[in-house]
């Protein structure tokens, strides 16, 4: 007989994470009638600025039964069809990673190779003349994916600009009506079995015990329990990621909401820009080996694209993991197992990904080491691909206009990514895998985006006629290009599906676990 299931579970902090857990588990584990409960003070404030998401999220939305009318209304949403990356392969130069494929594949090699072979007679044309996503996204374009396999409009998937404080408190009402227990007040001492080291119990300020079987760390930055309490240690990755620095501030609009996010470079950095349908979230990264606070602010305030409307906010964080996130009878879901700079958008993703995956292993109690091992083995993996993935933005750049970035191009980077992008040079190859986020169409829009473009192709291409290769090459992208000119204006969308009526809601396609498309 299996051993039961952990029945009481005590989250540590609110926010994004928090209750995007209580939300979770009181929906998956409504028929165990589990115990969970959030405790939280309202004086500690919460990050709040990860306002970009990536496709994986509406599947999460999915699972728990949300409509995408509603969480596009709570959340004040628009829609992302990728990112928009400018001056980071040289100053001037700009490309958009979509949430999409490149072409058409041919005999199961990939498009990219074709590319290849057909900018050597033809140096102008573009790799990104060749996606849904990057044509749309550039034009103010949006719909919803097509359903239909082979359908040029099925190959891209899209996410949200999001108000993370809105979301949270959209998954808080939810959760609360599922049984979800909030419990107001700061920590002020963490109890632990004398033997085994685990967390038994947690003394509020005001004198309330809370005890558990299983506790879930959500305290942000300050990782109250994974790292104060069980000590686990910190692998530092600022070597290879050295913004530890970021400024944020929001503005109001200054026109439409474009589908997309923007990630600008600048000296020592890079600056994001997010539209919301009531405001635009603007920041700052950078490191603070190479720019002052002041100076930073002034750059990002001299690029704002409205009025400031609050404050501008300061973040200091140091980029890497904890090296295991669950510990004993502890998970840490967020900032409180690690940090990954928002770059690409990455942070809502981990927090999804720890708690889907933690579900499928979810604690009994009994002993857990098994389910542990393996749950920390492929947290660690997403980590590692992400942080990999992350590190190629800097590293290929052939800026040498600032001490910054003559260091993230000479820098040594990880023998996974030298081997990657050594592979890629010489033969235009990527190693796919299956597990992990960012796969060969991402790899291939950023390196060939800062200007990384393979020195031969497969062996397969050289089945097409030069001509041949010519004459469909064009017709495809003429394809492409009047296939997305076709699609709404982004707002018109937005404001069509942004409703909770039903008589006029547009069905929203069904969710997949892909970056790339509507389907698996």
């Amino acid at each position: 007989m299996p051993e039961p299931l952990a029945h009481r579970i005590l989250i540590v902090g609110g926010g994004t994470a928090g209750w995007m857990c209580a939300a979770a588990l009181s929906r998956r584990f409504a028929a165990a009638n589990l115990h969970i409960t959030l405790v939280e003070s309202e004086q500690i404030g919460t990050v709040g600025v990860g306002e970009a998401t990536i496709p994986h999220l509406r599947y999460f939305n999915e699972r728990l039964g949300f409509r995408e009318p509603d969480f596009l209304q709570a959340t004040n949403a628009t829609y992302k069809l990728g990112i928009e990356f400018i001056n980071w392969g040289q100053v001037g130069e700009a490309y958009i990673h979509p949430f999409g494929v490149f072409g058409k594949d041919f005999r199961d090699v990939d498009f990219h190779h074709l590319w290849t072979r057909h900018r050597q007679e033809h140096p102008e044309d573009s790799l990104f003349d060749y996606s849904i996503s990057v044509l749309a996204a550039a034009n103010g374009k949006f719909a919803y994916p097509s359903g239909k396999k082979n359908d040029l409009l099925s190959e891209y998937s899209y996410a949200f600009h999001i108000d993370a404080s809105r979301y949270a408190t959209f998954l808080r009402r939810h959760a609360e009506s599922w049984g979800v227990k909030r419990v107001e007040g700061k920590i002020t001492q963490v109890h632990q079995h004398t033997d085994t080291g685990d967390i038994t119990k947690l003394t509020l300020d005001n004198g309330t015990a809370l005890e558990a079987e299983f506790f879930i760390d959500c305290s942000g930055f300050q990782s109250l329990l994974l790292s104060k309490t069980l000590n686990t240690d910190f692998i530092d990755w600022s070597h290879w990621l050295p913004c530890d620095r970021a400024i944020a501030v929001p503005t109001s609009s200054d026109g439409p909401p474009p589908p997309y996010t923007k990630s600008i470079a600048h000296s020592a950095g890079w600056q994001w820009r997010i539209p919301l349908q009531h405001r635009t979230g603007n920041g700052h990264v950078y490191s603070s080996n190479y720019m002052s606070d002041d100076e930073a602010l002034a750059i990002l305030r001299k690029d704002l694209p409205g009025e400031e409307l609050a404050e501008p906010r300061q973040l200091k964080f140091t980029a890497g993991r904890r090296r295991h996130t669950w510990v004993k009878n502890c998970l840490a879901v967020g900032l409180s197992s690690g940090f990954l700079e928002p770059l690409e958008s990455t942070s809502i993703y981990l927090i999804q990904a720890a708690i889907m995956k933690w579900m499928e292993f979810f604690p009994r109690t009994g002993d857990n080491q098994v389910r542990r091992d393996e749950f920390n083995q492929q947290m660690n993996m997403e980590y590692e691909r992400i942080k990999d993935f992350l590190i190629l933005h800097y590293h290929a750049t052939r800026r040498a206009d600032s001490p910054f970035w003559n260091y993230c191009r000479t820098m040594d980077v990880p023998e996974s990514l030298r081997i990657s992008m050594d592979m890629f040079r010489k033969v235009g190859y990527l190693k796919p895998y299956k597990h992990g986020l960012f796969m060969v169409p991402s790899w291939v829009a950023v390196l060939i985006g800062q200007g990384i473009i393979p020195n031969s192709w497969h062996p397969a291409v050289n089945e097409w006629d030069a001509d041949a290769l010519r004459i469909n090459m064009e017709k495809l992208k003429q394809q492409m290009k009047a296939a997305a000119s076709q699609l709404p204006d982004h707002l018109t969308a937005l404001q069509r599906h942004c409703t909770t009526t039903n008589s006029n809601v547009e069905p929203w396609p069904k969710a997949a676990m892909s970056l790339y498309s509507v389907f698996s």
